[in-house]
């Protein structure tokens, strides 16, 4: 909602708000051009926020009159309160310490679940760089990937590694090596992670 509102040049409006002054008569000729154009940006913008609702939600921003106010309604509806939303970050978090890969499972729905956690922990305002996702993606595989991990620890630097090039290499190694060719140990080093 965010970029399609930045798209419309409005999201200055959602984040700055919009109010009319008392006293509209003294403004000059390029006030109240501005003022004109201020109050059709807010018009416009709170449209697209009733546009985009259920019809459920939108009982609860219909008595907006700014596009801020809407926004802001909304905000605490789906986010919660800043005590909310730091308990639900505590909860995705320990998720996300908590994961690891299972042995049946592909690299490639590992990484799905690792990035569902990672987008919401951004959602209550975290910033996770790739630099952590890396590690924990390396500490949290199974043993049978530890001649691809062991090589990409030795010749890469993960400090500038990216996600997605690490799970280029993890899922061309799965290709490589079916699990009829690759050797059975324990299920996972977890006990390393963040040591």
């Amino acid at each position: 909602m965010k970029t399609y509102l930045t798209f419309q040049d409005l999201w200055d409006t959602i984040e700055e708000g919009f109010s009319t002054p008392k006293d509209t008569a003294s403004l000059t000729a390029a006030q109240k051009k501005e003022l004109k154009e201020n109050k059709q940006k807010n018009s416009k913008a709170l449209f697209i926020l009733q546009q985009v609702v259920t019809d459920t939600i939108f009982l609860r921003i219909m008595g907006a009159t700014t596009a801020k106010e809407a926004w802001t309604t909304l905000q605490e509806e789906f986010k919660g309160s800043e005590k909310v939303r730091a308990i639900k970050l505590q909860i995705v978090r320990r998720n996300f310490e908590l994961l690891y890969m299972k042995e049946s499972e592909t690299v490639k729905d590992y990484y799905s679940k690792i990035k569902e956690i990672v987008n919401q922990m951004r959602a209550y305002g975290e910033n996770i760089l790739d630099k952590k996702i890396v590690e924990k993606i390396l500490i949290s595989v199974p043993r049978k990937y530890d001649p691809i991990v062991t090589t990409i620890e030795q010749t890469k630097d993960l400090s500038t590694l990216s996600v997605t090039k690490l799970m280029g290499s993890l899922e061309a190694y799965e290709c490589n090596n079916p699990p009829s060719r690759r050797p059975t140990t324990t299920p996972h080093r977890i006990e390393y992670a963040y040591k």
